[in-house]
């Protein structure tokens, strides 16, 4: 018996540590390899095993280089050529496509370079077609996660120059900081300068409201692409209006036609947006001369994900500000990769477009492969890219189009293999303060779609102030007046459901009942005689009333709310007249004598109330003026009274 106890407990004892699940702790790393022959060498990357997501295409790694001497390279077995002898340090970061799992970590590794061969040096290429100034990521930003953003510029001048490089990150638009600097890497003397880049009496809006809207108020440049500008005091200031950090490098002796490049390792905070339809951004200012004001602006746009997925759809629409909105363009982006075995030449985008926008005013960004619109009624024999909309939706349809895939042969460069559709829209007549949410079914030739995740826009609730007038009415009061005058406070334009506090100060008059008392007194001749006392009392006060209600707009016009109340006395008075009367004789025939006094009582904070009220408002129920009818129901003591009133919510 003893012997089979053993046996279960022992066997129990397995189970319940067969079913405890051990977190998993091991950290997975990618190893940096090479083949050096003189001052050539073949990098290679060690890689551990990619782990599928169901469902999801195959996976893959992506690469970039840093060869330590100012070059990089995005090809998966890179081969360089240092033009110097002396040890470099290589690094690589590898990013996880289509993998469940963090991405592999590296260690930096030494390449030491002792002798010069014939084999001809790689001078970085050139940027030109970038306009000189360029800003490149090795993938999408995941918190708690790093990145790398390599900012590239050129020389376009004739003479040797001395210039600055701005790079500013940590958008104000967002409550928390998304990114921390970690690391900066310069190899060709670039060095770190504090200035201040604006002065701190412009530096004050510090708004939440996103890009897509804020301009109404300060008119913002949106960079799509590299530009030069000459005012660089204004895109300065524009700068800091709009970020909270800045990295500041002075470079000096660029060559004509030289290029450069800054590796920034940044590291996503913990705090960092999730919202993975959200497009967060840097801005890079370059100015090739010190000594002048021409410079150039490039802004890099990043989506937040969970994983690195190629395909993907995301919009700057993610935290809007409903005041300013009306007349803003919304900008859509889908994004998608052929993993194939072969080029794609057709590729179908199916874009659900929700209700609230207005189709009509759909245009069309930007687009890559970049291709004309394809012509109506007629089949078209060169590339181009179709629209056809929907009611619900806007297909996009790139024909007769070559994307290479990222498993066909000879393809080194992935990013070849990509494309996006970049488009925006406006909101429609009416439209209300709804979040929406969409998705993109993309579909390489005649394979199966592949589903991407859902973008949604939502509005900042924002605040409405309201103006409040109107009169009390007591029943169990004789000749009372109630004025008052109040504000409130809500969510701007709410659509259904919100909350709402209100301030009151009501001024109030009224009188208590008369109140008579009789009485017999004998005088000193032994004859009995009426007293009569007459009390007649009038009440003034000072009312706060402090609702704070949820209130539910049925439509753009009728609105209902319930809540509770606190009502207090700031300052009351009360005049009370006493007025005594005797009478000869036990009867009111002969009036003998008449007293009169008076009484004065004053206090302040007196007379605390609480209760419920169920409201109505008819009007502008979302913002503007209506008018409104109230039923309060105090706890304390039958004291309920029903108001009427006017508001107007700003």
């Amino acid at each position: 018996m003893k012997k089979l106890l053993c046996c279960f407990i022992f066997l129990s004892s397995v189970m319940v540590l067969a079913q405890t699940k051990v977190k998993d702790t091991i950290t997975r790393r990618a190893n940096i390899s090479y083949i050096q022959k003189g001052n050539s060498v073949t990098f290679k990357p060690e890689t551990p095993p990619l782990i599928p997501i169901a469902g999801a295409p195959k996976p893959s790694y992506s690469y970039l280089w840093e060869m330590g001497d100012g070059h990089y390279s995005k090809q998966a077995e890179p081969k360089h050529v240092y033009k110097n002898k002396g040890n470099y340090t290589a690094r690589l970061a590898v990013t996880n496509n289509y993998d469940n799992g963090k991405p592999p970590a590296t260690r930096p590794k030494k390449v030491a370079v002792n002798e010069i061969e014939n084999d001809p040096y790689q001078d970085i290429a050139s940027i030109a077609d970038q306009n000189g100034f360029a800003i490149i990521k090795n993938c999408d930003p995941i918190p708690e996660q790093e990145m790398v953003v390599v900012v590239s510029y050129q020389n376009l001048e004739n003479y040797v120059a001395n210039g600055k490089l701005y790079l500013f990150y940590n958008e104000k638009q967002f409550k928390n900081n998304n990114f921390e600097l970690v690391d900066f890497r310069t190899h060709a003397g670039e060095r770190e300068v504090k200035e201040n880049t604006v002065a701190s009496v412009d530096d004050l809006d510090d708004t939440k409201s996103y890009l897509a809207s804020a301009d109404n108020a300060v008119k913002f440049k949106k960079y799509k692409n590299t530009t030069t500008e000459e005012d660089l005091e204004a895109s300065l200031k524009e700068a800091n209006t709009l970020y909270h950090n800045v990295s500041i490098l002075e470079f000096d002796d660029a060559n004509p036609s030289e290029t450069r490049n800054v590796f920034y390792t940044f590291k996503t905070t913990p705090e960092m947006i999730k919202d993975t339809s959200a497009t967060v951004t840097m801005r890079g200012i370059f100015v090739p001369n010190r000594s002048f004001k021409n410079h150039k602006v490039k802004n890099l746009e990043m989506e937040i994900v969970t994983s690195h997925d190629p395909n993907k759809m995301g919009s700057n629409g993610s935290f809007m500000n409903y005041r300013l909105v009306r007349f803003k363009r919304v900008k859509f982006k889908t994004r998608f990769q052929n993993n194939g075995e072969g080029p794609a030449r057709k590729i179908r985008l199916e874009t659900d477009i929700p209700d609230m926008f207005d189709k009509k005013t759909f245009q069309i960004e930007s687009m890559y492969p970049e291709c004309p619109i394809c012509p109506k009624d007629e089949e078209p024999t060169v590339s181009c890219l179709d629209t056809i909309i929907t009611k619900k939706q806007i297909i996009f349809t790139f024909k007769n189009i070559y994307l290479p895939g990222t498993e066909q042969k000879n393809v080194k460069e992935k990013d070849s293999t990509k494309g996006f559709v970049r488009y925006s829209m406006k909101f429609g007549e009416d439209f209300h303060k709804v979040k929406t949410k969409s998705r993109t079914s993309i579909i390489f030739d005649k394979n199966e779609p592949i589903i991407t995740n859902y973008v949604t826009t939502r509005f900042l609730p924002g605040i409405s102030i309201g103006a409040k007038a109107g009169y009390n009415f007591y029943p169990g009061l004789d000749k009372s007046t109630s004025y008052f005058v109040g504000a409130t406070i809500s969510p701007f334009k709410a659509y259904r459901f919100y909350w709402q506090a209100e301030w009151v100060n009501a001024l109030n008059q009224y009188n208590s009942a008369v109140n008579i008392a009789t009485a017999f007194d004998t005088n000193a001749n032994g004859t009995r005689q009426l007293i009569r006392t007459t009390t007649t009392t009038e009440n003034k006060n000072v009312n706060w009333e402090i609702p704070v209600l949820i209130r539910y707009n049925i439509n753009n016009y009728i609105g209902v709310g319930a809540g509770i109340q606190a009502n207090i006395n700031v300052a009351s008075e009360q005049n009370q007249d006493i007025k005594i009367e005797t009478f000869e004789g036990d009867k009111e025939n002969i009036l003998i004598d008449t007293k009169t006094t008076n009484n004065n009582v004053k206090n302040s904070f007196t007379d605390f109330k609480t209760g419920l009220l169920f409201d109505l408002t008819a009007g502008f129920a979302r913002i503007g003026p209506s008018l409104g009818a109230r039923y309060v129901i105090n706890f304390e003591q039958d004291f309920n009274y029903f108001q009427l009133y006017g508001i107007w919510r700003f």
